[in-house]
């Protein structure tokens, strides 16, 4: 397929498994995580640019379980965008930060609100500005098309791209390392 990249996913470990199983807490970058990296510029009415970013509606499924089942979301990005707010709002994300390349700050900062030490917060990223809260965080992902430096350091790396279900998958390895899958299918009709 165009513009995929080619799989990079490390295998699911007994460690991946126990640090997602602590996980309460899922933060994330948005462009090239929630979103495959583009931005689009079209002018509105008034001749001034105006931003659009595509959304994967399979991503949205994974953030809505995990909130669901109690485990709250959130986005930390470097970039101001209403897309971004819109999205987060339909999706009913607890944490929304734009506008902030260092995210430290603002991580602890959601840490002291939730009441929760790092092991219990993953952090889904693509580009250098997501490693430190990587790192620091129990499960620190990385998208398919990270940057090579990510991927290398990465807990899980996800065997999709940024904005092509990502997300959706590390959802799912969160809630299956909390044994909360089978409630899902039960949910659906699937069990």
């Amino acid at each position: 397929m165009t513009g995929m990249t080619e799989t990079r996913t490390k295998p699911v470990s007994q460690e991946v498994i126990q640090r997602a199983s602590a996980i309460k807490l899922v933060l994330m970058d948005v462009d090239g995580v929630l979103t495959d990296g583009s931005l689009f510029y079209v002018r509105d009415h008034n001749d001034k640019a105006m931003e659009f970013k595509a959304f994967n509606s399979h991503d949205g499924l994974g953030l809505y379980l995990l909130q669901f089942y109690g485990i709250k979301t959130g986005v930390i990005s470097g970039r101001d965008s209403f897309a971004t707010e819109e999205r987060a709002r339909n999706l009913k994300m607890t944490y929304v930060y734009q506008g902030h390349l260092e995210k430290m700050a603002i991580f602890d900062e959601i840490l002291g609100k939730e009441g929760l030490e790092p092991h219990q917060a993953s952090f889904i990223g693509d580009d250098f500005t997501d490693l430190p809260l990587m790192m620091r965080s129990g499960l620190g992902c990385a998208v398919n098309n990270a940057r090579p430096e990510l991927v290398e350091r990465a807990h899980y790396v996800a065997s999709k791209d940024g904005g092509r279900g990502a997300v959706r998958e590390i959802a799912e390895l969160i809630l299956k390392a909390q044994g909360l899958w089978d409630k899902v299918l039960e949910k659906y009709g699937m069990a």
